[in-house]
């Protein structure tokens, strides 16, 4: 079985803050923290990408140090034989205070 592929060098130091070795073996610097992850479910008429952004913008005014989502689900709301809303279900993770 073969390597996986190498990982660019400059997606590599946009995501760690750290330049690649030539081997790109990425250079990191250890912190610790701990992250807490939440279930939100967000909604919207126009979009799941609108839903998404709402649950985004919910979440950010709520918690503090929000650092990523997942979407778990997607569904439709149908009424009348018409998509009347999307709904989403996301994962949350927001780094915990020292």
């Amino acid at each position: 079985m073969s390597p996986p592929p190498p990982l660019d060098a400059r997606l590599a130091q946009e995501l760690t803050g750290h330049l690649t070795h030539p081997y790109n073996e990425v250079e990191t610097t250890m912190t610790t923290s701990v992250a807490r992850i939440t279930t939100i479910t967000a909604r919207s008429e126009k979009s799941f990408e609108d839903a998404v952004r709402v649950g985004v913008d919910r979440a950010n005014s709520t918690l503090r140090n929000v650092s990523g989502a997942w979407v778990k689900e997607q569904k439709l709301h149908i009424q009348d034989g018409k998509v009347a809303a999307y709904q989403v279900t996301m994962e949350v993770t927001f780094v915990l205070d020292d």
